[in-house]
């Protein structure tokens, strides 16, 4: 499977809490909500749409799988919250336990494991894996090699500070850009793809 990465980032390379103030305030964080006066419905929201709609299973880190399992259930009717209900979830925790898989079609990768594991899916045959969010888990990602596609909607906006999905392990990593889309809103949508080394 594809590994995919798909996050909202601010220019200054913050993803934490695009979409609410209460959403992440770890480190005191106050500008949760920060992509809304940038979405907007063709540019933005369709490349979120293509990505959920080429996944053939979901990976999330234990938070971010918390914020979408408290919202997408009881959107049920509307056909992207059915997708994202429908579609096979997998969950990255070293505390969630099988009983707090809620949220249908979820299965536990224990923290322990969650690298050798995530491993065994790349190596699987099938579709993307795309992972939305889930800074903690997407750096773990990127510094194993995991990644095969960056989907970074970069918004004209600093937070000045706040998560981000970077390894700051000092390693050097190429990457192509393969395809890039201003909004109007100045909202660049950029596919990079890691550049095979030699």
């Amino acid at each position: 499977m594809r590994i995919v990465i798909s996050e909202f980032m601010t220019l200054d390379g913050v993803v934490q809490a695009p979409g609410g103030a209460e959403e992440d305030t770890d480190g005191g964080f106050a500008h949760g909500g920060w992509s809304h006066p940038f979405f907007d419905p063709e540019i933005v929201g369709g490349a979120f749409a293509e990505a959920t709609s080429k996944a053939e299973a979901l990976l999330f880190g234990r938070r971010t799988w918390q914020t979408m399992a408290g919202a997408w259930p009881e959107r049920a009717g509307d056909p992207f919250a059915d997708r994202m209900n429908e579609i096979p979830k997998h969950v990255v925790s070293r505390t969630l336990t099988e009983s707090d898989l809620t949220w249908n079609n979820t299965a536990l990768v224990p923290g322990d494991d969650a690298v050798d594991r995530i491993r065994e899916l790349h190596e699987r045959e099938g579709g993307d894996l795309l992972v939305m969010g889930s800074p903690t888990l997407v750096r773990t990602l990127l510094a194993e090699g995991l990644v095969d596609e960056l989907r970074l909607m970069i918004m004209p906006v600093l937070a000045g500070g706040g998560k981000s999905i970077f390894p700051a392990d000092g390693g050097l990593r190429t990457l192509e850009l393969v395809s890039t889309v201003t909004s109007p809103n100045g909202v660049n949508v950029c596919t990079y793809r890691p550049v095979a080394k030699a």
